[in-house]
């Protein structure tokens, strides 16, 4: 039996899999309802606001629901959100068993879905592929753990640490296939975030550009007197919502200025400066769960000095840039010690094109 209900998971997993990056601030989430071993209904959720994956399973289930199983990835909500409880629903539509993969961290779920199925005499079974499960919204899960978005800090460089050269030039470093996979994890983090200066100097549009289309994150931008050129593309071209940050003595008189624009927020920190922690309650505040770092060197080192970074993405280039005056990765002092080195772990390896992709996280990280 124990085959069949992962079997069946596994298709769940599959449709929430190809909602990731779409469904922000809720979480991903795919169900499957099967009775005399077919499926009879499946469903992902798809957008916040609009019907859960269980919701469309059932639907399309239609009268077969009555004494059938349902596979749903993540436990079924329990309270009035923007949609009704799906508890409720299932425990409407008879369904017999509910076969589930993780339980929900949200203070408002937690096990209150499982107990509510379980009193309306419904057979549940939990934690079927929960690896699998549970990686499918590890930002999710995370944020509502600590309270503050997962962070990832993505840098791209020579195979000699260097990210431009001694002019400044730095387009391109990796190639288009690099290009194409940043884009790919652009698309499944809440937000991205940089510094001022990499606005100045590079005008970004910081969204997403995939053949295929994708989701743009939330631009955030780190600047501190407030000094964001008011003619940068991220202000204008409304494809998804800026904020800036700034320190609590920046020029009040171009903050008057970017009110005016379109989705374009400004917060002020407590300090004349910005504190990196400050920053990501903040951020979590505004239901944002998972950041992606694209920074220049002194942002990167803001990130790693206040233990803030979950995991790292670098990507290095088959390529020698040389020169002392050449810019690095990580700016700052850095340490004076060798043990006071950060240790991280390599999860992953993989070739993209023809660069070297390292995923790490530092050790003892949550």
């Amino acid at each position: 039996m124990i085959f069949l209900y992962k079997k069946w998971m596994k298709t769940a997993i599959s449709l929430a899999v190809a909602a990731q990056g779409q469904t922000t601030p809720n979480p991903a989430v795919g169900s499957v309802v099967v009775k005399d071993g077919k499926i009879v209904g499946m469903g992902a959720h798809l957008k916040a606001g609009e019907a859960h994956a269980e919701v469309h399973a059932l639907q399309m289930a239609g009268d077969n629901a009555k004494g059938a199983t349902i596979y749903v990835t993540l436990e079924p909500c329990s309270h009035y959100g923007k949609t009704p409880p799906c508890a409720d629903l299932i425990i409407e539509k008879e369904i017999k068993t509910v076969v589930i993969g993780s339980t929900d961290p949200n203070p408002k779920v937690s096990g209150r879905g499982i107990k509510r199925l379980r009193d309306a005499g419904i057979e549940v079974i939990t934690g079927v592929c929960q690896p699998e499960t549970d990686s499918l919204n590890e930002y999710f899960f995370y944020a509502m753990k600590h309270k503050k978005p997962f962070v990832t800090l993505k840098t791209a460089m020579s195979l000699d640490g260097k990210t431009a050269t001694n002019s400044g030039h730095s387009k391109w470093v990796t190639g288009p296939e690099a290009r194409e996979d940043v884009h790919r994890d652009r698309h499944l983090h809440d937000a991205i975030l940089v510094g001022v200066n990499t606005v100045k100097y590079d005008n970004p549009s910081l969204t997403v550009r995939l053949p295929s289309g994708g989701v743009s994150p939330t631009r955030i931008v780190l600047d501190t007197h407030l000094s964001i050129p008011l003619h940068s593309k991220l202000l204008h071209d409304e494809k998804s919502p800026v904020h800036i940050i700034c320190g609590n003595n920046a020029d009040s008189h171009l903050e008057r200025e970017l009110n005016h624009l379109k989705d374009v927020t400004i917060h002020r920190m407590d300090e004349g400066t910005i504190q990196i922690q400050p920053v990501l309650t903040y951020l979590f505040e505004q239901n944002i769960h998972s950041v992606y770092v694209e920074g220049g060197s002194e942002i990167h080192a803001s990130f790693i000095h206040s233990k803030a970074v979950n995991r790292f993405i670098t990507y290095i280039a088959p390529k020698m840039i040389t020169g002392q005056r050449a810019k690095g990765v990580i700016g700052g002092l850095g340490i004076e010690q060798m043990d006071e080195a950060i240790n991280v772990r390599i999860e992953r390896t993989d070739m993209i094109g023809s660069d070297l992709k390292i995923i790490a996280s530092p050790k003892g990280d949550e």
